[in-house]
């Protein structure tokens, strides 16, 4: 089902959306009959709380929680929390918000209407809402398909969605909107100096690669770089089952770049778009790499493998090597790269590291614009020698367990030298239990807040 408005009617009923601090205002507005049923009914405006307004005629509109501002910060997309209570009807928004308020409830309101249903049925809500006024509804919908396409693609099991899968979604996006793909894969990335890639996925029967879009010719060139671990057995050290229960997401990071990518194009924006997914399986065999195995970047650093499960950051490392020649004005990689990442900050929130101070604030503040939350995390250069094992250039998996997250951003900034302005997102590409406009499942993070923060980052 398609994440759209509907188009506006003279049949669209009233939706008050109301906190409990404008209730009497809002009951003032109404028929005494209406006030008196709303009260009968013992409506208070709480977060996901619905009244139904029945007239002589039927239904003739209904009252949705907006919740006190304490409760909305705890809780985002306020009416994404009612729109399955509400009967089939198209409505149309009565509310005092607006600007970036209004414009996270009605994306919220579409991202509620998201499911899953691949592989059983499924239904979504059966109300609709009117382009609320205010509201940029090409831009909305268009960050909500690119949400979707996210979601879709990390939900999806890695028995459908290998390298080979990733590979046509990426080809799918780039022909709705003119982009060149172009991949390198299996053997050929030893002769295209692709080496760390090809040393992760070659265990796997399904071939490794580097797949890489390119869209506009103006602009400053934006270059987003997403692992693409399709599944993480760990490797030769492998991990525990209950460890390996949610791995099909370990893609999250490409599926969070393809849906920002989506965004980008659909949007116009004007910028130089470049995509690079290092996309393997991280599986075992007889030919698996090993620990204690000694690998040559296409930098020329050496990694001495202390962990195969610590495999996300080795072929993110080839992939911004990459990125890094062109020197961009930008880099951005996104990846669920650490667990310690999720340690610190849990899963709701995305943290993110910059080079830039200028960049980190233009991120914070877009994520605060998007109701995408994001909290920044230091390079701390004290950290370095703890990825230094002295028989190589880098530890792919420093020993001790303090500092992960830091200290896997620090391993991935050693490859980009030449482009000044780095950002990296440790993701976690998850929402372990339903939230408004959250299903459980595959999520996108951090994409949002960048794509709000990019007028501020280039200019535009």
């Amino acid at each position: 089902m398609p994440l759209t408005f509907a188009q506006d009617s003279d049949a669209a009923l009233p939706l008050y959306l109301v906190a409990p601090d404008g209730l009497d205002a809002v009951k003032a507005r109404l028929t005494p009959s209406q006030a008196k049923w709303v009260e009968a009914n013992g409506f208070t405006a709480n977060i996901g709380e619905i009244c139904i307004l029945p007239d002589a005629l039927g239904l003739s509109g209904a009252l949705a929680g907006l919740g006190t501002k304490p409760a909305r910060q705890r809780t985002r997309f306020a009416l994404a929390a009612v729109r399955a209570k509400l009967p089939d009807a198209i409505f149309r928004l009565e509310t005092d918000l607006d600007g970036e308020a209004l414009t996270e409830q009605a994306l919220g309101w579409l991202l509620s209407g998201y499911v899953f249903d691949k592989y059983a049925p499924s239904s979504a809500p059966k109300a609709q809402l009117v382009t609320p006024a205010g509201v940029d509804r090409a831009k909305v919908e268009i960050v909500a398909a690119g949400e979707a396409l996210t979601r879709n693609l990390i939900n999806t099991p890695a028995s459908d969605m290998g390298p080979d899968e990733l590979e046509a979604a990426a080809r799918d996006l780039a022909d709705c909107f003119g982009a060149a793909v172009t991949v390198v894969a299996g053997e050929d990335l030893l002769s295209h100096n692709l080496p760390m890639i090809h040393a992760v996925g070659r265990a796997s029967p399904r071939a490794p690669r580097l797949i890489e879009l390119n869209w506009g010719n103006s602009g400053p060139k934006l270059t987003l770089v997403g692992k693409g671990v399709c599944f993480d057995t760990g490797g030769l050290n492998i991990k525990p089952g209950a460890s390996m229960g949610l791995m099909k997401k370990d893609m999250g990071g490409a599926a969070t770049v393809l849906g920002l990518s989506h965004m980008i194009m659909a949007l116009g924006l004007k910028v130089q778009l470049r995509v690079l997914i290092p996309a393997v399986e991280n599986a075992i065999s007889g030919n698996s790499f090993r620990p204690q195995d000694i690998l040559v970047s296409r930098k020329g650093l050496t990694v001495e493998i202390n962990n195969t499960d610590a495999e996300g950051r080795l072929v993110l490392a080839d992939a911004l090597a990459l990125a890094d020649e062109e020197n961009p004005d930008l880099i951005v990689s996104m990846a669920t790269l650490t667990g310690a990442a999720r340690v610190a900050v849990g899963p709701d929130l995305a943290p993110f590291y910059a080079t830039s101070p200028r960049d980190a604030a233009a991120i914070v503040n877009g994520a605060e614009k998007a109701a995408d939350p994001v909290w920044q995390m230091p390079f701390w250069d004290p950290y370095e020698t703890m990825i230094e094992p002295g028989i190589a250039d880098l530890d792919n998996a420093p020993s001790g367990g303090f500092a992960g997250s830091i200290t896997a951003a620090l391993f991935l900034r050693r490859f980009v030298t030449q482009t000044p302005r780095y950002v990296h997102f440790d993701i976690y590409g998850w929402n372990p239990s339903a939230a408004p406009a959250r299903p459980k499942g595959g999520i996108g993070q951090g994409h949002r807040a960048l794509l709000e923060a990019l007028s501020d980052l280039f200019a535009l």
